[in-house]
């Protein structure tokens, strides 16, 4: 399974970086201390228990302000700033109802504060060692005590990796993602927004079915604080488990079978999910498109290459591809499913080949059918250069781990070495061809597909050779 990294921006202006892995309904994973996306995936520990936990859904996670690969200078840290945080997640997302997973720190008043004032939106509220007031976590003066070691020392790490389950691997790792996941003066601004929250008022708002999870032996959030919560709010479903330990990563065994029976995911939905595969890069490109232009003007140029963009969409859409963007005279196309890919590519050069033959070349010497005298004369030219015209693609298939991004217009985006080498790949082939890197190639093996290797090709911007394999796409009596 691997993560996609994506950003989004905030009502006032944030950068928030986002990653969503695995297959299901979208389960939203609020941020409640600082993190680091890419960090925290790296080690095992931590990495271990997300992709346990999205092994029935799409689990979304992103960096809250000031943290991992958000924006680090920000000087707004108080509980309505993180919340938007989170509503600029869920607003990229464009999902109508997600649920919301809160798992301690500053997790729970965010989650909470967004599903009172979006109650429509929110299917599911799962919250571990949650809290109705910041009063209930620690007294003032010791509050206080701990925001100011903070500020200088950073958080004491004790309460979270000193226990029988945390190996010196996973103590070293944990310290690790805690120094690259923000500074200390951030550390200190959530336990100030940890210690100052206040849900009483709008719990009573908070109207969807919820899950309070709660260890009795909790060291950050006392037990009698989550207790205090459930009082608070009798709709919801009480669970409390002994344990010692704040680690989420150790909790795995009681917090993750509770959530997926109250979100109705059983074990045999989550051990049958698919898991996350690499993304497949497809890249088409008009062969000759300048040369087309010169020889039939910008207007018919142009009709030719709507004819090509006509099918080259209706190919994604019967294969499940999105497209990521046109650049007039070629498309940029993302797949999940690599054997979606090449099908796909297969089905835009046959159709291709069937427009040629339907509209074959006039063949030189004989005369050319006048137009009905009822026809225009720019009509008939449109039909000629439209009609006849051939057209012939070029298309290259990579597959990796893109990294997904908005561009300046907000449109989303990829980019990285994947999308590089797809683009080279579609370079190197001519009209008609079908090119693939040998990923793609062992990703569909078993799937039915013809390839011809090429040998190695230099690509421009690649420093070693790559080998590439064409797919034999022509059905017989097309070779």
């Amino acid at each position: 399974m691997e993560q996609q990294i994506r950003f989004c921006t905030t009502s006032d202006g944030v950068r928030i970086a986002y990653a969503t892995a695995g297959v299901g309904p979208p389960c939203v994973y609020v941020c409640g201390w600082p993190q680091h996306l890419e960090v925290e995936w790296e080690k095992p520990f931590s990495r271990a228990f997300l992709e346990r936990l999205a092994q029935g859904c799409t689990l979304v996670r992103y960096d809250m302000r000031g943290s991992g690969l958000s924006d680090p200078d920000v000087s707004d840290l108080g509980l309505e700033a993180f919340v938007r945080d989170l509503e600029a997640v869920v607003d990229q997302l464009a999902v109508e109802r997600f649920a919301l997973l809160a798992f301690g720190a500053l997790a729970g008043p965010i989650a909470m504060t967004h599903a009172a004032a979006r109650p429509e939106r929110v299917s599911h509220l799962a919250l571990h060692s949650a809290y109705l007031r910041g009063s209930d976590v620690a007294t003032p003066e010791r509050a206080r005590a701990l925001m100011e070691y903070v500020e200088a020392f950073g958080l004491p790490h004790a309460d979270l990796i000193d226990h029988p389950d945390t190996d010196i691997a996973q103590q070293r790792d944990f310290r690790e993602l805690q120094r690259a996941a923000a500074p200390r003066n951030v550390q200190a601004a959530v336990l100030r927004a940890i210690y100052s929250a206040d849900l009483s008022v709008l719990v009573g708002r908070l109207s969807m079915p919820t899950l309070l999870l709660h260890g009795r032996g909790d060291p950050l959030i006392p037990f009698a604080a989550g207790r205090e919560l459930a009082v608070a709010m009798p709709q919801a479903r009480f669970v409390p488990f002994e344990s010692a330990t704040g680690a989420l990563w150790v909790l795995g065994d009681v917090l993750i079978p509770e959530v997926y029976r109250f979100l109705g995911l059983t074990e045999d939905a989550r051990s049958a999910a698919p898991a996350a595969g690499p993304i497949t890069i497809l890249f088409t490109d008009v062969e000759g498109s300048t040369a087309l232009t010169e020889r039939l003007g910008d207007a018919q140029a142009r009709d030719v290459l709507r004819e090509h963009e006509r099918i080259v969409r209706e190919a994604l859409k019967a294969h499940g591809g999105s497209e990521v963007k046109t650049m007039g005279d070629g498309f940029m196309a993302s797949f999940g499913s690599a054997t979606k890919a090449v099908e796909c590519a297969v089905a835009i050069q046959r159709a291709f080949a069937e427009r040629g033959s339907a509209h074959p070349e006039p063949v030189e010497g004989k005369a050319e059918r006048p137009p009905s005298a009822h026809a225009s004369t720019s009509s008939a030219r449109a039909d000629k250069s439209v009609g006849a015209e051939p057209i012939r693609v070029r298309i290259g298939l990579n597959a990796g781990e893109p990294i997904a991004e908005d561009d300046p217009s907000g449109r989303g985006d990829l980019f990285g070495t994947a999308v590089n080498m797809a683009a080279r790949i579609a370079a190197a082939a001519t009209g008609g061809e079908i090119l693939a890197s040998n990923v793609v190639r062992e990703l569909v093996s078993g799937k039915g597909f013809g390839f011809m290797d090429r040998g190695q090709a230099a690509l421009k911007g690649f420093e070693e050779p790559v080998r590439l394999y064409e797919v034999r796409w022509q059905s017989e009596g097309q070779a």
